[in-house]
């Protein structure tokens, strides 16, 4: 009898552990091998890619480490261009692909060209953009600023530091870049029927080295400019030390754009009459959350306009202080 109760134990065992086996084979055979979490319960990775390697996005990358640890079913990569190029940013996203990304939210260096990359990825994965739009793209949602208005807010500033008028420079790194060409137009928009005259505008192609020269150059060419406008973050500190070093610091103002630390410096110091500042936390961390929501079915999150607005703020000499204090917290310093 002892010997009969033992062999239906065991048996039961047998079964027990064949029928695991089957459940776990039959597990991975729905997901087809995937482990990037598009199918089944797994976790869903993101990512999130940058245009180019400037302090601004720093802080951006705090947002997504933020929405990252709030959302436990959720992997976020960031990733940024080594060298600030369209190829370089398509090799980012051809090699997340190949590794079974969930979602990407990139700012397109070059919307215009980059339209039709945007769309073959949005066959694959969900596309976000994030700074830098590509509205004529299939990407689902675009989170960042109302670059129109960040550039009448700057327009507003011009009017403000030379309210007899005067010539001014403009310079950025791309005007290809979508961004880039919204603020020119708010601020044209801003200066219309104002006694501002715009010389030109001045690219660098991200080079931080080119964009002083480009200041430098325009100091001496055109002896009577009166004021000197920055569109990317990096410009401001090129701008300044142009100034700085041709002797016209006060001679010249100076608006820029974002929050790098010789940017708010100079406003505090008086070089710089101040800045339109984004909040590149804010990109991350709503980018994140909006895709992860998505993914889950969720789109309630997602404006029928497929523009997720972040307001800029404008940062004068009576404001660094207290914004310097805020900005840096999110730096983690």
């Amino acid at each position: 009898m002892k010997l009969k109760k033992m062999m239906l134990l065991c048996a039961s065992l047998l079964l027990a552990a064949c029928a695991q086996q089957g459940g776990t084979g039959g597990a991975n055979t729905a997901n087809g091998g995937n482990t990037s979490g598009s199918t089944g319960g797994g976790a869903k990775r993101l990512a999130f890619v940058t245009n180019n390697a400037s302090d601004f996005w720093t802080i951006a990358r705090k947002g997504v480490e933020k929405a990252d640890a709030e959302l436990p079913d959720v992997t976020a990569e960031f990733k940024i261009p080594s060298d600030g190029t369209a190829a370089e940013q398509k090799r980012i996203v051809d090699d997340l692909l190949a590794k079974g990304i969930d979602g990407i939210a990139m700012s397109p260096v070059d919307p215009d060209n980059q339209t039709g990359l945007i769309n073959d990825v949005s066959q694959k994965t969900l596309v976000f953009t994030q700074d830098s739009d590509a509205p004529n793209s299939q990407r689902a949602c675009y989170v960042g600023t109302d670059n129109v208005e960040a550039g009448r807010q700057a327009g507003g500033l011009i009017k403000e530091a030379l309210p007899q008028g005067g010539k001014i420079m403009v310079f950025v790194g791309k005007l290809d870049a979508r961004n880039a060409a919204e603020r020119l137009q708010g601020i044209k928009e801003a200066l219309n029927g104002s006694n501002v005259t715009i010389i030109d505008t001045r690219t660098d192609d991200t080079d931080r080295v080119r964009a002083k020269s480009n200041v430098s150059d325009t100091l001496v060419k055109y002896p009577d400019v009166a004021g000197l406008v920055g569109l990317w973050s990096y410009n401001g500190p090129a701008i300044v030390n142009a100034v700085r070093d041709a002797g016209k610091i006060g001679k010249v103002k100076i608006i820029a754009f974002d929050e790098e630390d010789e940017t708010l410096a100079g406003i505090k110091d008086g070089s710089i009459y101040g800045t339109i500042v984004q909040q590149p936390y804010e990109f991350g961390y709503q980018a994140i959350k909006l895709m992860a929501a998505a993914l889950k079915g969720d789109r309630s999150g997602i404006p029928a306009s497929k523009q997720k607005f972040v307001p800029t703020r404008v940062i004068k000499q009576a404001d660094v202080e207290e914004f310097t204090k805020q900005i840096n917290q999110l730096r983690g310093r």
